[in-house]
């Protein structure tokens, strides 16, 4: 019987209010400084994901909270119009939808979250059919949605007991803690791990000495690891073969979400029966062309469009 959905994601979905360029440093004081755009967007790591997976023809639902607000509503909307089905999106009428603004300045950027819902968020707003019936379970922003972080090793080993691979993107921990105790019973349970070159380090507790040692550290952990690495493109390690690819060129508008459309593209590329290295040059496609574009989930590619691409390099 074919699954209801190719894939479930769960995690946080807000608002991205961006303010761009700002070419001195945050000035306070009730100082008022200007920049020369500005734009509202959807954001979360898990929601760019489903959208970008959802644009590469998957199937998705999201299951996760927001707020009974105008925020909340605008990232139901925003979802349900990128083809996202928020049935398992549960509205909280306690707590406020997540807010993240972010600020740029030459090509880096400050982020700055309020969490809202996401501390609140646990494994029980995740209905178990979706878990037990979904090709694939992605979950990403681990770190920020402490008492979910705790329910993984049970949601994921609920999945893969009904044959359901699973992925995770931890993304940055704002405490700086990097708990590997807290992380060690998930990783046992994730098929798949994607973190940035930096985040790997972190992981793996290199601190970014050596991006293909942190990569094999964690592959030996038991899942497939797919490390985002900027500029110098992507790599995967499954604990005993490395594999690399250098990406795309492309003129970027707005690097933000570059690395969850990635993750779209891998998990994608692996649900269509795509090898690991085949994955990876599809995923690093759709994260170059994701940037064209202001916002995460602005300039996705579509699946036709990402093997074009791919071909062409």
């Amino acid at each position: 019987m074919p699954p209801t959905f190719d894939l479930l994601v769960i995690g946080d979905a807000n608002p991205h209010v961006i303010l761009d360029p700002l070419d001195a440093p945050l000035a306070f004081g009730r100082r008022e400084q200007l920049v020369d755009g500005g734009t509202l967007t959807l954001g979360g790591s898990a929601a760019i994901t489903a959208c970008g997976a959802a644009r590469l023809g998957l199937r998705v639902a999201f299951a996760g909270r927001v707020g009974d607000d105008d925020a909340g509503a605008y990232v139901r909307d925003r979802l349900a119009a990128h083809g996202v089905n928020t049935h398992a999106l549960r509205v909280d009428d306690t707590l406020p939808t997540p807010l993240t603004v972010v600020v740029t300045r030459g090509g880096d950027r400050a982020m700055v979250t309020a969490p809202g819902v996401l501390a609140a968020t646990t494994g029980y707003d995740v209905p178990e059919r979706l878990l037990t019936t979904s090709g694939h379970v992605h979950t990403a922003s681990f770190f920020l949605m402490p008492k979910l972080a705790a329910d993984l090793p049970q949601l994921f080993g609920t999945a893969q007991a009904a044959g359901v691979t699973t992925s995770l993107d931890t993304n940055d921990d704002p405490s700086g803690g990097w708990d590997h105790t807290a992380l060690a019973p998930v990783l046992a349970g994730t098929d798949l791990l994607l973190p940035d070159a930096y985040e790997a380090g972190r992981l793996a507790g290199t601190d970014g000495a050596c991006v293909r040692t942190a990569a094999e550290l964690l592959a030996r952990q038991g899942p497939l690891v797919a490390v985002k690495n900027g500029a110098e493109g992507a790599l995967c390690h499954d604990g005993d073969t490395l594999l690399a690819t250098a990406g795309i060129r492309v003129t970027p508008q707005d690097s933000i979400g570059a690395g969850d459309s990635f993750n779209a593209g891998f998990i994608a590329a692996r649900l269509a029966g795509r090898p690991p290295a085949d994955a990876l040059g599809i995923a690093a496609v759709c994260g170059a062309l994701s940037t064209r574009g202001r916002g995460g989930a602005t300039a996705q590619p579509t699946w036709t469009e990402a093997l074009a691409h791919l071909t062409a390099r």
